[in-house]
C-alpha cells in the first residue's frame, strides 16, 4: 500500500506540473520565462533543502552541466509551448516525445529491438505526427514545437540521470546549475516580463511542491517498484493531465487526442512489454 500510494501521489505531481503552468499562462498572470525561473529557483531550494536536511550536508553530487543545460531547456520549452497548449495536449506530447527519444538512445546504443516493439514504436510516433497533422483541431505548430524539444531535453536528461549514483541529490544540483539559465532568459525578456501573486504562487508550486516534494516522493516510491512497473505507470500522466483540465481549465477533450492518446499511450506500452524480457532498464526520473 505505501508503494502504491507514493505512486499514486508521484504521479499526480507529474501532471499538476502541465496543470499550473497551463493555468498560470491561461490567464496571463505571469510570463513563461518568469514562470519558468521560478519554477527552478523554487525547485532548487526546496531540493537543497531536503538534501541537507536528509543527509545533514550540503549537496555533494558531481556537476553535469548537459544534464542542467537539458533541464533548463526542458523547463523553457515546456512554459513557452502551455501559452497555446492545452494541458492534456502537451502532457502526450511531452510524454510521447520523452519515450521516443529514450528508445532511440537504446537503439543507438545497440538494444536489440523485437518485431513487436517495432511494431509499438511506429504506433507511437504515428500518434504524434497525427496529433499534430493540419486540421481543424491541431494543436498549435509552435507550441507542439516547443513541447516536442521540452520532451526531447527532458529525455536526454534521464538518460544523463542514469549515471548518477545519488539520484536526489544530482536532481538537486542541476536545479541549482538550471536555474541562472532561467533567470538569464528572464534578464534577455525583462520587456514582456509580468506576474501577479497568483502567478507567482502557480510557479512555486510547481517547483517547489510538484517538482521538489514529486521528485522526492517518487524516489521514494522506486524503491518498491520494478523497471518496468515504473515505466509502465508513467503512461498514466497524460490522461491524468487531460482529465484535469477538463475538470480545472474547462479545456475539451477532441476526437483527435483521443485518437492520437490510444495510438501513442498504446505503441509506448507495447514496446515496454516486448522489453520486459530484455535487460533491465532503470526507469525515468520524470517530471511531467
Amino acid at each position: 500500500m505505501r508503494t502504491v500510494l507514493l505512486t499514486a501521489v508521484a504521479m499526480l505531481a507529474f501532471a499538476a506540473n502541465s496543470l499550473l503552468c497551463r493555468l498560470a499562462l491561461q490567464h496571463a498572470s505571469i510570463d513563461p520565462a518568469s514562470f519558468g525561473s521560478v519554477r527552478l529557483v523554487s525547485g532548487a531550494l526546496m531540493l537543497a533543502l531536503i538534501v541537507r536536511v536528509k543527509s545533514g550536508h550540503p549537496l555533494a553530487a558531481a556537476p553535469d552541466w548537459l544534464a542542467a543545460t537539458m533541464l533548463f531547456a526542458y523547463v523553457a520549452f515546456f512554459s513557452f509551448a502551455y501559452l497555446t497548449l492545452s494541458a492534456g495536449t502537451g502532457a502526450l506530447l511531452l510524454f510521447g516525445a520523452v519515450q521516443v527519444t529514450m528508445f532511440s538512445a537504446g537503439l543507438r546504443a545497440g538494444e536489440a529491438f523485437r518485431p513487436l516493439a517495432w511494431a509499438g514504436l511506429l504506433l507511437a510516433i504515428a500518434g504524434l505526427v497525427y496529433l499534430v497533422s493540419p486540421g481543424l483541431a491541431a494543436p498549435s505548430p509552435l507550441g507542439a514545437t516547443l513541447m516536442i524539444a521540452a520532451g526531447v531535453a527532458w529525455g536526454v536528461y534521464s538518460l544523463r540521470g542514469r549515471r548518477a549514483g545519488e539520484p536526489l541529490a544530482a536532481t538537486a544540483g542541476n536545479f541549482l546549475r538550471a536555474a541562472p539559465m532561467a533567470l538569464g532568459l528572464s534578464a534577455l525578456l525583462a520587456r514582456d516580463a509580468h506576474a501577479s501573486a497568483a502567478g507567482l504562487a502557480l510557479a512555486v508550486a510547481s517547483g517547489a511542491v510538484t517538482s521538489g516534494i514529486g521528485y522526492v516522493v517518487w524516489y521514494a516510491a522506486l524503491a518498491g517498484l520494478t523497471a518496468m512497473r515504473a515505466a509502465t505507470v508513467q503512461l498514466s500522466v497524460p490522461p491524468i493531465a487531460a482529465f484535469g483540465g477538463v475538470l480545472l481549465l474547462a479545456e475539451p477533450i477532441s476526437l483527435r487526442l483521443g485518437v492520437a492518446s490510444a495510438a501513442i499511450l498504446g505503441g509506448i506500452a507495447i514496446v515496454l512489454a516486448s522489453r520486459s524480457h530484455a535487460a533491465p532498464v532503470r526507469p525515468l526520473s520524470s517530471g511531467r
